[in-house]
């Protein structure tokens, strides 16, 4: 787990002639938050990001707590043994601020509600998404670890569906478009019966660029699935319109359902993610 560290809370000032309890803001303890990798921390009222919890055991100092004073005690002297003034301490620091976790994961589950991304992050992974045939059946981020050979893995995530306009507020999608900024690769799912792959492959890559321009830094991979509905010749006469559209991004033919190209599909990740 990974803390913000809260510096420490004054205890109790000196007291009037010395006797009573002299422990001091140095003897507080600090206060901890865990939070888990990949928190953000932004300051409520201004919205400025103040850091961000990226590395195993970091820790990052939120608020300071407040420097005590100087009781009567300290100013005694040979000729004055019960002075009547002190010196005021500092208050601490107090601040509202927002925790935002954006969700850590290699390789980045992006297409339109219902595109079947809950179905192969199940058959990938072990992981257990809400499956239906309505919109929005994912309502938060689901993360799976996918085996591969020789005991590597990598992780994979499954983010709620976006639709056109998600980077303006519309649907779900623009609640979790921060995750998608965290994976090194995008996965593009289209299903193959969409009446046209290449115009809503745009429209998931523009609302990711109205989000952020530099998504378009990720590599990406387009995979089109439900292909067990594809015959031979059809699949080819696809293959021929789909070279002609894609020249710059990789796509490859699965079906979840099917178990058709799994194998082929994490290989490729692995390279992408590897090379």
């Amino acid at each position: 787990m990974f803390h913000l560290k809260f510096a420490r809370h004054i205890k109790a000032g000196h007291g009037g002639d010395g006797g009573g309890d002299r422990s001091t803001g140095a003897d507080g303890e600090d206060k901890f938050i865990e939070v888990p990798l990949g928190t953000v921390v932004k300051d409520k009222e201004t919205g400025e990001t103040l850091f961000e919890i990226t590395e195993d055991g970091e820790k990052q100092i939120l608020s300071r707590g407040g420097k005590g004073g100087l009781g009567n005690w300290h100013f005694r002297s040979s000729t004055n043994q019960t002075p009547r003034y002190s010196q005021p301490g500092l208050p601490g620091v107090e601040m509202d601020v927002i925790l935002e976790l954006k969700v850590l994961a290699d390789v980045g589950l992006v297409g339109f509600p219902n595109a079947g991304k809950s179905t192969l992050l199940s058959v990938l992974t072990s992981a257990k998404p809400k499956i239906a045939d309505y919109p929005f059946t994912t309502l938060k981020p689901n993360l799976g670890i996918v085996a591969y050979r020789d005991f590597q893995s990598f992780v994979i995530a499954d983010i709620p569906g976006i639709i056109e306009g998600a980077a303006e507020g519309k649907g779900l999608g623009h609640y979790f478009l921060r995750h998608i900024e965290r994976n090194s690769t995008l996965l593009f799912l289209v299903p193959v019966d969409t009446p046209d792959i290449k115009g809503e492959y745009d429209i998931l890559v523009n609302e990711l660029t109205k989000y952020n321009p530099e998504m378009l830094d990720k590599e990406r991979l387009l995979v089109i699935s439900k292909c067990d509905m594809l015959d031979d010749e059809l699949k080819a006469e696809m293959k021929v319109q789909l070279d002609k559209e894609f020249k710059d991004i990789p796509y490859m033919f699965i079906s979840s359902v099917a178990q058709q190209g799994l194998s082929e599909l994490k290989d490729k990740l692995w390279k992408m993610l590897n090379d």
